[in-house]
């Protein structure tokens, strides 16, 4: 079924929504070094920020079916928006490292509500154009984090002060949000006349049966990597770039933006072909293009915007396209569910994954996170041509709705 046209105050909303999400995401990367300065820290004390805040994330997005039965979509993305805020003031602010994990599992709390929200919404209203696109909003986000937190350390003003703008920006959108959030109530198109209708997706099944569907399980998994493999490279190329090949702070930073910015482009380009060329094929290619990007970027003499670049064209269409089809694969019975554990998948290859580089940088230097972005990407090839496989069967209730 095509899903109807949405109502253009609820579209800019939900664009709204997904920029706020990306631009703290990205900073991290930019902030680490003089961050680690500040506080003391090895190189792995990333993976205990990425810790906390996935570990936060994680509850959240398991938590995001029953939240979505129990609160309108509008109050728990203002609610979920103020968490994020919260704890970005608490990174601009915190004098010692423990309170700069606390205020991670804040900002990470919020930002599973907003994310698990979002996807599950757009996934059953908006449809495949419509998820790629409000990713590349996401994109638009974590380009412009970067690039601000570049801007003000070039100029000396600090990794605080970045965090500072931004956590400033998301408590006026949490206001923004609380002041429309009734624009969510009847779905996307509005409510007939005399119809009430929560703008909520209620799942059918419990958790536990929807966590027991094998296509869930693997989908899952594919979120790990996937969101494994674009953290780890967001995070870590300018680490790996600046450090590891002696570029400045000015093209370090120049070129993880980029990598940011090829996301926002790629899930733009994405939006116009998605439903001509199909999910399938389009993951299918994006797979195999996201392992050449990965390889290209291991190789110090190849500039660094190409293999970047590549990689985050090829990783653009993924995520969207993933979350726009879990209805129709796992069954819209536990597509809410799902669609939340998939979040939280994810915020555990958030965690794991550039952790894990962080150790092998601590270990091996730096310049091997690239080599280990690669050998990802493999896995992540790989698991797709899995869930391809699994998504020729029908899924396992028999009462689901199929496309």
């Amino acid at each position: 079924m095509t899903p109807s046209r949405p109502r253009p105050a609820l579209l800019a909303l939900a664009y709204l929504a997904f920029v706020s999400l990306g631009l703290p995401d990205a900073v991290l990367g930019l902030a680490w070094p003089s961050l680690r300065d500040t506080f003391s820290l090895p190189q792995v004390g990333m993976g205990a920020i990425l810790a906390a805040s996935a570990v936060a994330y994680f509850v959240s997005g398991m938590l995001a079916g029953r939240l979505m039965q129990a609160l309108n979509v509008g109050l728990l993305l203002a609610a979920s928006t103020g968490l994020v805020a919260l704890g970005l003031a608490g990174y601009a602010t915190a004098p010692f490292f423990l309170l700069f994990l606390v205020a991670a599992c804040f900002a990470g709390f919020g930002s599973g509500g907003i994310d698990s929200a979002l996807n599950t919404y757009a996934a059953e209203h908006f449809g495949p154009r419509h998820m790629s696109w409000l990713h590349a909003a996401y994109s638009i986000g974590a380009t412009l984090g970067p690039v601000l937190m570049t801007w003000l350390l070039a100029r000396g003003a600090g990794w605080r002060s970045g965090y500072a703008v931004i956590g400033v920006v998301l408590a006026t959108l949490a206001v923004i949000f609380v002041v429309m959030r009734k624009q969510w109530d009847g779905g996307p198109t509005g409510a007939a006349e005399g119809e009430s209708r929560p703008a909520t997706v209620r799942p059918a099944a419990s958790a536990w049966q929807a966590l027991r569907r094998p296509r869930v399980q693997l989908q899952s998994l594919i979120f790990f990597f996937y969101t494994g493999v674009e953290v780890t490279a967001g995070q870590w190329s300018y680490t790996v770039l600046k450090e590891g090949r002696g570029l400045s702070t000015a093209e370090a930073g120049t070129w993880t933006s980029f990598y940011w910015g090829s996301l926002f482009v790629g899930r733009v380009l994405s939006g116009f072909i998605v439903e001509r060329l199909g999910p399938v094929r389009m993951l299918r290619l994006s797979t195999g293009l996201a392992v050449v990007g990965a390889l290209l970027f291991t190789i110090p003499a190849v500039p660094p915007p190409v293999g970047l670049g590549l990689l985050g064209l090829a990783l653009a269409p993924i995520f969207p396209a993933l979350m726009s089809e879990t209805p129709r694969r796992v069954g819209k019975d536990v597509a809410a569910h799902a669609v939340g554990f998939q979040v939280s998948a994810g915020t555990l290859g958030v965690a794991a994954l550039p952790s894990a580089a962080g150790f092998v940088a601590e270990k091996l230097g730096v310049a091997v996170v690239a080599s280990q972005l690669l050998g990802y990407t493999v896995v992540l090839l790989v698991l797709h041509g899995l869930l391809t496989v699994s998504a020729d069967r029908p899924p396992a209730s028999g009462g689901e709705a199929r496309a």
